[in-house]
């Protein structure tokens, strides 16, 4: 059996991350976003944002490989002050010390073999690294597999909810927190 793997991304990653983006919500949530959505991502300026993202200072990019394809990926940094606020504002007291993970996605075809973790504790690491204590993400309310695989490592919705209006859909998100020690095989 070939050996995982989750490293930094470098721009070289770019295009099959996009790919990935791409085949993954056409696959898995192409009810949830719309089409539109999903034909946005055929543009060729969606690796272009994706090479942009792995060379900014304050954001790491992880993939994951399995002899030596890339299966998945994961993005977090320091969550902005917009993604962290209640309803009325505010914001928490530890907000300078709060990460976002941004997505965490495999390709349904390696699911289930246990990279989402090794993303997802990658990701972790490297926000402590930054002195992030906690962190926070937002879940589509429809996407049970992504909420069950949160909650198994102790992240649980804060109450907070937002909508997203992809110009074909309406999608209600929960934001989800939870703290960085995880403990989930790499």
């Amino acid at each position: 059996m070939a050996r995982p793997d989750v490293h930094l991304a470098s721009p070289d990653d770019a295009a099959e991350i996009a790919r990935i983006q791409r085949d993954t919500w056409h696959t898995a949530y192409r009810d949830i976003v719309g089409a539109e959505a999903i034909a946005a991502l055929e543009e060729s300026s969606t690796e272009l944002r994706w090479t942009e993202a792995i060379k900014h200072p304050d954001t790491d990019v992880f993939v994951a490989t399995e002899g030596g394809v890339t299966v998945g990926f994961t993005v977090a940094g320091q969550a902005p002050e917009d993604e962290l606020a209640d309803p009325d504002g505010g914001l928490p007291e530890d907000a300078a010390h709060t990460g976002l993970i941004a997505t965490v996605l495999v390709e349904p075809r390696w699911g289930r073999r246990g990279h989402g973790g090794r993303l997802l504790a990658a990701a972790a690491r490297a926000l402590r690294s930054r002195g992030a204590r906690r962190a926070i993400t937002w879940v589509s309310e429809s996407d049970s597999a992504t909420l069950s695989f949160y909650r198994s490592v102790g992240w649980d919705p804060d109450g907070t909810v937002r909508t997203l209006d992809t110009g074909a859909a309406r999608i209600r998100e929960m934001r989800l927190a939870g703290g960085l020690e995880l403990y989930l095989e790499e």
